[in-house]
């Protein structure tokens, strides 16, 4: 599926986890990626590539990792399948394994919808809404739940966007959770190191950052000097996860709104930005990325 604004163009896949494809620019009538493009293109069997070689997909009913397989809500054991063959927990939810149906379709925007009923306890009801204006992609998601019981929800996008060797980002916040070096599963929440703080524009790290951020403005901005190209994001979440592969000619900033593994963080998963949501109750979290046009430095 193909949206088209006069700035920009967006491929989606409602069967692969409401996902996109790509985020073009449209720059003296050429295409300008302003998030990585996905090689892959629907096929009839409705088979899901490997995620991670997608655009961008919605994080929901939680993001990232969680460990132990599970955890203690409300005096109750919540158990949660491993669902990535090369991961030794559950992670980012299932909305992005999931076909997503087209409730609404037109020449610039879509409403997809989907009705997780197969899991054991987090059954939901989720609404994904891709919208262009001029050069603007505005993306709300949100999440009703239809289970029987309260459970902690948390909402975020997981965008892909291309590296140079000079791209540059800026994201206020105020501090990072660390962890042992061997995964991404926080231990510690501490100040910022000098050369992760983003402030300021800066090019990103040599190093591999794959660390939440708390204490966002919800503001960021990226900008790829070489092309002239820049995109603004805005956002109603107060955290990112920021991965930075060494050597890759991608990374990605996830703007969320709960810390990793915030099920098992001292104080719990509402401590740590998760939603408790009774049966029938609702959150909705936006995001907004505008594509800049910059001058030559």
């Amino acid at each position: 599926m193909m949206l088209a604004s006069a700035g920009l163009r967006a491929r989606i896949a409602p069967e692969w986890g409401g996902a996109l494809l790509g985020l073009d620019a449209v720059i003296d009538g050429r295409l300008a990626p302003l998030m990585r493009p996905s090689p892959f293109a629907p096929s009839p069997d409705g088979v899901v590539p490997d995620s991670n070689r997608l655009t961008c997909y919605p994080l929901l009913p939680w993001s990232n990792r969680i460990s132990d397989d599970g955890f203690e809500f409300d005096g109750r054991r919540i158990d949660l399948p491993r669902n990535r063959d090369d991961e030794p927990w559950p992670i980012h939810g299932s909305g992005w394994q999931r076909a997503w149906r087209v409730a609404y379709a037109a020449a610039d925007e879509a409403l997809l919808t989907l009705d997780e009923t197969s899991a054991r306890d987090y059954r939901y009801r989720a609404n994904l809404r891709y919208r262009l204006r001029e050069r603007a992609l505005e993306v709300s998601l949100s999440v009703v739940n239809i289970g029987l019981a309260s459970l902690p929800f948390g909402l975020g996008l997981h965008p892909f966007f291309p590296r140079d060797a000079d791209t540059r980002l800026r994201a206020p916040a105020d501090r990072v959770w660390l962890n042992d070096g061997r995964t991404p599963l926080p231990t510690e929440l501490a100040d910022i190191p000098e050369h992760w703080r983003f402030d300021d524009a800066r090019v990103l790290p040599a190093d591999c950052v794959d660390h939440g951020f708390v204490g966002w403005s919800g503001r960021a901005s990226i900008r790829w000097p070489r092309r002239r190209l820049g995109l603004d994001i805005d956002s109603d979440v107060d955290r990112f996860v920021l991965y930075t592969p060494v050597g890759a000619d991608f990374f990605c900033f996830e703007p969320v709104d709960h810390a990793i593994d915030a099920v098992h963080l001292p104080g719990g998963a509402l401590a740590h930005g998760m939603t408790a949501l009774a049966p029938g109750a609702r959150v909705q979290r936006r995001f907004r990325f505008t594509a800049i046009e910059c001058e030559p430095n």
